[in-house]
């Protein structure tokens, strides 16, 4: 099992848990690439796919942990996708 595949297994089972470096790196597994931000953009990050819809998501801060809606409209988007 790769480590991609074991961290959509963690996403998966909703962990109240996972951080924000494992949501990049399961997107970056995915194909998806973190669009550059400008001067003004705060925490709000975007994540683009060449054929996916892009993922607009919030950094959070000041901690890591990712919110539970954040995983469940991931799965979500994920899923429709069949990315997952």
């Amino acid at each position: 099992m790769s480590r991609r595949d074991k961290l959509v297994d963690r996403l998966k089972g909703r962990p109240t848990d996972f951080t924000w470096d494992e949501l990049v790196r399961l997107l970056e597994g995915l194909g998806y690439s973190e669009a550059p931000t400008g001067r003004t953009g705060g925490s709000r990050r975007r994540f683009v796919h060449a054929t996916a819809p892009t993922i607009a998501l919030h950094k959070p801060h000041p901690g890591s942990i990712v919110k539970m809606y954040v995983i469940e409209d991931l799965l979500r988007v994920l899923a429709e996708e069949g990315l997952i």
